[in-house]
């Protein structure tokens, strides 16, 4: 598995994809917190908060994150490479979780120079370092465990096709849709306990639960399950696939 997952994070920094992944996140963050006037900019929003960007990651990382998955299984078959992977001394199983681990530590580099934005927003309040880090610190968490649920998405879009585009495309459904499909469904019923339950079907109730710095068992299984299940799902379907 160790060397899976070392091929794959070399390959994003052996090329300009990673790079290209990590800038771009950065960038539109910036942007929208420190430059674009909005909802999220942090200077019109009047409060030294970080809730913009916990608001916005979510929404860039439901594209950034296909981006980084559509080649791990797509680009390998359209290459037939996938082959001589299936049939090395290695189960398939490792072979998933090597490509799931690279994918996420991109992601992990991709936030951790967010970091600085603590600190900024630390030093912009009426008291200097006056700032609940307990409830930055659950955000962080809340979106870790998000970032692990869209990169077994990903993976498993990536399986669906041997071409990258059709397999981002579907990457980015399927993301969009556990993140804010089951809040959008909620609007079609007038029932309030209705419109509950679906919310909580969302990755959103419980990203947001996380994120207001509330840990509860309930959301980190919630995230577990759809990371483990989305793994399951791009093994059966990896052992599916013609060799």
């Amino acid at each position: 598995m160790f060397a899976i997952f070392k091929r794959e994070v070399q390959s994003f920094f052996t090329s300009p994809i990673g790079y290209l992944i990590v800038g771009l996140f950065l960038l539109l963050n910036g942007l929208f917190l420190w430059v674009f006037k909005g909802e999220y900019n942090v200077f019109d929003y009047g409060f030294a908060d970080l809730g913009k960007f916990f608001l916005l990651a979510p929404w860039i990382f439901v594209f950034l994150i296909p981006a980084i998955t559509m080649k791990s299984f797509s680009e390998e078959r359209k290459l037939g490479t996938l082959e001589l992977l299936l049939i090395k001394p290695i189960s398939v199983w490792k072979l998933v979780l090597g490509k799931f681990w690279g994918t996420f530590t991109l992601c992990l580099v991709a936030i951790v120079p967010t970091f600085i934005y603590v600190f900024a927003i630390s030093e912009l309040g009426v008291i200097s370092g006056n700032y609940d880090f307990g409830v930055v610190l659950g955000s962080y968490f809340g979106l870790l465990f998000l970032i692990a649920a869209y990169a077994s998405i990903g993976l498993f879009s990536s399986t669906l096709s041997d071409n990258q585009i059709v397999a981002f495309i579907l990457g980015v459904l399927f993301c969009f849709f556990l993140f804010y499909g089951f809040e959008a469904l909620s609007t079609l019923f007038s029932d309030g306990s209705t419109q509950l339950i679906l919310k909580y079907w969302g990755a959103r109730a419980h990203f947001d639960s996380i994120a207001s710095g509330v840990l509860d068992t309930r959301d980190l299984l919630y995230f577990i399950s759809i990371t483990l299940m989305f793994l399951y799902l791009t093994l059966v379907r990896l052992k599916q696939l013609p060799k």
